[in-house]
């Protein structure tokens, strides 16, 4: 038995399905405006996590204040680079890992809010006639 033959013959259950199948009818309006919802609160999650992992990093590695961390803390997450000058080499090896990981989690959002739009497109435009 293939995987796609195993999976065709599992139960379907809430917990086991993210997105209707091809032979499922589409989604009606009200609950894709809903599963928007759920992956927009999703990528608004991942960014308030990845922002508090920055402020805490520059707060304790570079020393600076609450409101300077989330300003620089925003600036890298943003795509748009430090504000204030880093003075030890804990806080430029921070600012290092941390925009790499803002580099990640900025596709990883853009990923979760794009999905849902996709797979609707998707779906229609593969959905099987009969």
């Amino acid at each position: 038995m293939t995987i796609r033959e195993n999976f065709a013959s599992a139960p379907r259950t809430r917990r086991n399905v993210m997105y209707e199948h091809r032979s499922e009818p589409l989604l009606p309006r009200a609950l894709f405006i809903r599963r928007l919802f759920r992956h927009g609160l999703t990528g608004a999650v991942v960014i308030v996590f990845s922002l508090a992992i920055g402020i805490v990093g520059y707060r304790l590695c570079a020393g600076f204040s609450w409101l300077d961390s989330l300003l620089n803390a925003s600036m890298i997450l943003g795509g748009m680079g430090p504000v204030n000058p880093l003075t030890t080499a804990a806080a430029k090896l921070f600012a290092s890992f941390y925009a790499l990981f803002a580099g990640i989690a900025f596709l990883a959002t853009v990923g979760i809010f794009i999905a849902p739009i996709a797979h609707r497109l998707l779906h229609r435009l593969h959905m099987e006639r009969g």
